[in-house]
């Protein structure tokens, strides 16, 4: 393992200069008062976002006291950027309410003071206090993103509110490769220290943010040069506001367009090392032959983060422990294929897009090469304890590296396995990459093993087109052919159009036992347009008009499945949407599908139609629904689907949400209904102290389980979790407790 951690260390040696990403010379006048370059709008027009939207933040000795007031004299001293512009409803109008962020630094943080002024002080909406909630995204926010290696690609985002709620995430390959905010080049997950301090005022509100230089990545230098932007939302005008503009068919993520830092010297990481120790004790109940058998269990671990340089991060890991972990939302799976439950895992999380191979050109998963969740946990979701492991992980100039080997223990009957993942990947021209990736996973003691090869390319050949692609190989015992898989994506993104076409080729025997491979033995096709027109009537702010044909066969080119997919979305001004989906399918199973234990599809071709409405409300109301309903036919008999959300927030502090859906399916070999119902509630003390409930009811199982999680982050990056979770199961008409468990999980962040 050592030897293979330096092999790839040494492929991540410097680009020489000429190949290192190249940005123009930055010294132009800086406006004495506020730190940013003044330009006028035809010298702005003429010039690239970095150049046109410049900012130097100002040195300090000390910053301030992070306590949501910008009274102190040291912010008189700060950078100031006031000049926002419209990308929602109006683009590239002038922002209706006035914003301002003032920037400074010194050897430790970055500091930013936001004034979000508002005409209407009551009338800014914020009602989310919870950590790492994506409720707040629907409600008034401001949102920082910083590329620090200035790639043009990656960035670390911060999203705060009128109540200090604090979301983080780590962006790769600007955000691609999802819609509506779902990517797996989005860390959602990615837990950053940082501070923030929020309040209302009579003018509108106010935030002082603390990022701590330590939390970041960036290269060595003398000065940094960094990718900036600024978003603020205006919920009730439904506007998103932005220093360097964006158009309306990018987010944030689009760093590429981001405006530039430029300046910051003397900038200190310390030792850039933390150590996280943990405790866990607690104690839990299984039925075994009627019985509850009880147990109880501690553990102790340590969990350890060094900068081996600015740019490589490496993490040690012993005895993991996963007790804080939220459980998995249940599904009703009425299809053939597995379902995908995302990464969850905190030691898996951090960086975690660096190991990804792209292959998404639209909705839905096709080949995960590599699928973290594979380790430590089995098929069943059971979990297996790890011994150890360590991940390197990070950037130098133009190299991408990401290694991670894993021990895990001897469980289930099944002997331990060693998990090794090596993938590198090379930034080339403006937004491109070239890459490769191998994963290996043996079994200790036996002489089962598994491997992965891969390699892939994304390649930016305009602002708007995007090709991008991979090819692999597996190799396990026994199988000698058939084992290859390939991808290819073309995909042109524009303001007003999206257009992709993409082509996919897994053979029988590909089985990537490390990754997330739902459906092998096919040739899948497929072709997308959609259109973003904006009528300016009837409150409908914009539409989505969509259709997409998938085509897929087997390894002789036999038809075995096709879609054609209809879909108009209309998004009104004020947050709320109506879908509405036609879908014509044809399914051939080639054997008899058992859908139920008991309900059995005959082997046959069939073709049936897909029909739905969908409305959701403003989500950024206390009280906000969604509803869904979808008549079919359904193989060779009939299938209506229906679902709805309540959800309600009567204070800042607490919220509820109910779900349920129903499947009711009838077949000419059987009729059942599968029902889904959830309940939420979440009380928030403060940003740093939550409770979460969740309640579940599967009738596929007769279940009902239960999980209760109070986090505590008594300080920065250090926290207590108490976690209850139960499992009844209805056998006799009373749902009997199953299982039961009680956990208590202390971490302590150290840090030089």
């Amino acid at each position: 393992m050592t030897k293979t951690l330096w092999l790839l260390a040494l492929l991540a040696m410097p680009a020489p200069l000429w190949a290192q990403q190249g940005s123009p010379d930055h010294d132009h006048a800086v406006a004495e008062a506020s730190g940013t370059l003044r330009l006028s709008p035809n010298e702005r027009t003429a010039l690239a976002p970095g150049d046109r939207y410049q900012v130097e933040p100002t040195r300090v000795e000390e910053g301030p006291r992070i306590d949501g007031n910008l009274d102190e004299s040291v912010w008189r001293r700060a950078a100031v950027i006031d000049d926002f512009v419209q990308q929602e409803p109006a683009e590239g109008d002038p922002a209706t309410e006035r914003t301002v962020v003032r920037l400074m630094y010194d050897s430790r943080a970055l500091y930013i003071g936001v004034e979000a002024f508002d005409s209407n002080p009551s009338g800014v909406i914020a009602t989310e206090m919870r950590r790492d909630s994506r409720r707040i995204l629907d409600e008034d926010n401001f949102q920082v993103i910083i590329d620090t290696f200035h790639d043009l690609r990656s960035g670390y985002m911060f999203v705060t509110s009128p109540l200090g709620a604090k979301l983080e995430q780590q962006v790769a390959e600007e955000g691609e490769g999802g819609r509506g905010g779902s990517s797996s080049n989005v860390n959602v997950d990615w837990d950053g220290v940082w501070h923030v301090s929020s309040h209302g005022t009579g003018e509108g509100w106010v935030a002082e943010i603390a990022i701590p230089l330590v939390t970041l990545r960036f290269p060595d230098g003398p000065r940094q040069l960094w990718g900036i932007n600024f978003m603020r939302n205006i919920r009730r005008k439904n506007e998103q506001v932005f220093w360097a503009p964006i158009p309306k068919a990018y987010s944030l993520t689009r760093v590429s367009l981001a405006g530039t830092l430029s300046g910051m010297g003397g900038v200190n990481r310390g030792m850039d090392l933390r150590v996280m120790p943990y405790a866990s004790v607690g104690g839990r109940q299984d039925r075994a032959g009627g019985v509850l058998e009880g147990s109880g269990f501690r553990d102790v671990g340590l969990d350890v983060k060094y900068g081996v340089t600015s740019g490589l991060n490496l993490d040690l890991t012993l005895n993991t422990d996963f007790a804080q972990v939220e459980v998995d939302e249940q599904q009703v799976n009425l299809t053939r294929f597995p379902l995908f439950f995302p990464e969850k895992r905190d030691f898996f999380l951090e960086n975690s897009a660096m190991f990804n191979v792209k292959n998404e050109g639209g909705q839905g998963r096709l080949a995960d090469l590599f699928f973290s969740r594979r380790i430590g946990l089995s098929n069943a979701g059971q979990p297996i304890s790890i011994i150890g492991g360590g991940r390197l992980t990070g950037k130098m100039d133009r190299h991408n590296v990401a290694v991670l080997n894993i021990q895990t223990q001897e469980a289930l009957g099944q002997p331990g396995d060693n998990f090794f993942v090596g993938r590198y990947s090379r930034d080339i021209l403006s937004r491109s990459r070239v890459g490769a990736i191998l994963v290996n996973k043996e079994s200790l003691g036996a002489s089962h093993y598994n491997r992965t090869f891969g390699v892939d390319s994304s390649l930016s050949l305009h602002r708007n087109f995007l090709v991008s692609g991979f090819l692999a190989k597996t190799d396990s015992p026994g199988m000698s052919t058939g084992d290859l898989a390939g991808h290819f994506n073309a995909n042109w993104t524009s303001p007003s159009y999206r257009v992709y076409g993409e082509y996919t080729d897994i053979q029988d025997n590909f089985n990537a036992e490390v990754g997330f491979v739902p459906r092998v033995g096919m040739r899948r096709t497929k072709a997308h347009a959609e259109w973003d027109p904006r009528p300016k009537k009837w409150h409908i702010r914009n539409m989505d008009p969509m259709m997409n044909i998938v085509y897929i066969t087997d390894q002789h080119n036999r038809l075995v499945s096709r879609e054609v997919h209809h879909m108009v979305g209309v998004y009104f001004d004020n947050g709320s949407s109506l879908v509405l989906i036609y879908n014509d399918v044809f399914e051939q199973l080639d054997e008899p599908f058992r859908i139920r234990p008991d309900v059995i599809i005959p082997a046959g071709g069939y073709t049936f139609l897909e029909p739905s409405v969908s409305y959701g409300s403003n989500p950024s109301r206390r009280l906000y629904t969604r509803a869904r309903y979808s008549p079919q036919t359904f193989f060779d008999g009939h299938r209506t689907d229906v679902s709805g959300t309540v959800g309600l927030r009567p204070t800042n502090r607490f919220s509820t949400e109910a779900q349920f859906s129903r499947s009711d399916v009838n077949l000419p070999s059987g009729a059942f209904i599968a029902d889904l119902a959830s309940v939420r509630f979440d009380f928030a003390l403060s940003p740093e102290m939550t409770l979460r409930t969740l309640s579940q009811y599967n009738s596929t199982n007769d279940s009902v389980s239960t999980s209760v999680r109070f986090n505590w982050i008594f300080r920065a990056g250090s926290d207590l979790y108490v976690a209850y979770d139960e499992f009844r199961r209805d056998l006799l008409g009373i749902p009997g407790l199953q299982n039961r468990q009680l956990a208590v999980k202390m971490t302590y962040l150290l840090s030089r």
